[in-house]
């Protein structure tokens, strides 16, 4: 079953109307203020410890890591030594993505995009983004969007295998609250989306797949 039935199967399981869905997850939460985090009830702000299938995992391919890295690494001077013999036309494409990258990330540096979200606690991605943890202590969402608005599932508590299975619908953002936004107006290719909530107010959600669904419903519905 690919990526994508799986996503539409866990949709109808769930009932979600959903024109688009991708799994994704958020940066870092910085620390709050005490007094904010003291207001919020002093939620979580961190996704759970990797379950201990994950850890095991992770200690049994320890030994493989020197390998892995030696096979990054000669697949990085491949990569040169191809460039290097490319005929002028790749090149010169080669040279456009460079460019490219450069003026998407000073676009997310200008926009202050490079931060899970905007900064003011008070506003309503800042008070989403303290309940994040608590909906669920898995460290990813698959975001549905449709004409219901926004929903987020996700297993319950954090796991390593059978994530799109064990999901359940963990929140909702409708249609008046938040909308989902393509900060590049899909000038770039990136994994960058923004839930821009009605107060202005923003958080940054990384997709896994590059323009994704979700990337394409939200340039559809700009306004």
């Amino acid at each position: 079953m690919t990526r994508r039935s799986k996503q539409s199967e866990t949709a109808n399981r769930l009932g979600v109307r959903a024109e688009a869905g991708e799994w994704c997850w958020i940066g870092e939460i910085p620390q709050p203020p005490a007094n904010i985090l003291q207001a919020a009830g002093n939620p979580r702000t961190r996704p759970a410890r990797r379950p201990p299938l994950a850890l095991a995992g992770t200690v049994l391919g320890a030994p493989f890591l020197p390998l892995l890295g030696l096979l990054m690494l000669l697949a990085r001077v491949v990569e040169a030594v191809e460039r290097f013999l490319d005929i002028k036309e790749e090149k010169e494409r080669h040279r456009a993505r460079k460019e490219d990258e450069k003026r998407r990330d000073a676009a997310v540096e200008r926009g202050g995009l490079d931060n899970v979200f905007d900064g003011d606690w008070n506003g309503a991605a800042g008070q989403f983004l303290l309940r994040w943890y608590g909906h669920s202590t898995h460290h990813e969402r698959l975001l549905f969007a449709g004409p219901d608005g926004i929903v987020f599932a996700a297993p319950p508590q954090r796991v390593s295998l059978g994530r799109d299975k064990r999901a359940q619908v963990v929140a909702r953002l409708s249609p008046e609250e938040a909308a989902l936004e393509d900060p590049f107006g899909g000038e770039f290719e990136t994994r960058i989306m923004l839930i821009r909530f009605r107060d202005g107010s923003w958080l940054r959600v990384d997709t896994e797949e590059a323009r994704s669904e979700l990337h394409m419903y939200a340039l559809r519905n700009t306004s």
